[in-house]
């Protein structure tokens, strides 16, 4: 595979904040983190969890997929100046994001082999490995590994973001935090909620969780 293209998300970011004139601080306050830990983000220099990622975006009324938008503006660069293999190992979780939405209209597909498949490791011990996309389908389509000890949120924070989720588990067992509520998934189990449902994975055993999940409609 040619390598894919990482866009500037940090600075998309803080594009979108000072568009809206709201201050490292007070995004902070709303996100629930350090402004310094903002700041961080915006420069690429730390790596957000997942559920931080979705609530800077939430609180910034964006959707996760503007952030890779390759149109210019306010002077950022065009998608395409930092190839992801010569990003640097501190590279962010963003970043990792970005190769998988760097250009929406692509189609992933229709046969995706085994070996074939964009991989990407996530912060918290989390990996997921793209299974294809169709141009205009708001769907990400995706197997998912959480290792032993893997979150989706380090912080043991609850996320939410916008869309429909959908999982099947296909081996190891996953801890799923939903609303107040607690479930024990295991293999051949699956599981479906609106993901503006505060939620959390975990995996507290000895061998990695892996299944297949779609998310939907992540437009806002």
């Amino acid at each position: 595979m040619s390598p894919s293209v990482v866009p500037p998300v940090g600075a998309r970011i803080r594009q979108a904040r000072l568009e809206r004139g709201r201050s490292l601080r007070a995004l902070a306050r709303e996100v629930g983190v350090s402004a310094s830990l903002v700041s961080q983000i915006e420069t690429g220099k730390s790596q957000p969890s997942v559920s931080t990622l979705y609530a800077i975006t939430t609180a910034l009324g964006i959707s996760v997929e503007s952030l890779f938008d390759a149109r210019d503006s306010a002077g950022l660069p065009r998608h395409g100046a930092t190839p992801l293999a010569a990003a640097a190992p501190g590279a962010t979780v963003l970043h990792a994001l970005a190769a998988f939405a760097a250009d929406p209209g692509r189609r992933i597909g229709p046969l995706v082999g085994a070996g074939e498949r964009e991989r990407l490791e996530l912060d918290s011990g989390v990996v997921w490995e793209r299974l294809g996309r169709v141009p205009g389908a708001e769907v990400d389509f995706l197997l998912v590994t959480y290792r032993p000890g893997g979150s989706s949120s380090g912080s043991g924070a609850l996320m939410r973001h916008a869309g429909t989720e959908y999982g099947y588990l296909t081996s190891g067992e996953l801890i799923l935090t939903l609303g107040f509520d607690e479930y024990t998934v295991r293999p051949g189990d699956a599981v479906s909620f609106e993901s503006t449902t505060p939620h959390r994975y975990r995996n507290d055993g000895e061998v990695p969780a892996v299944g297949v999940w779609f998310v939907s409609g992540d437009v806002q």
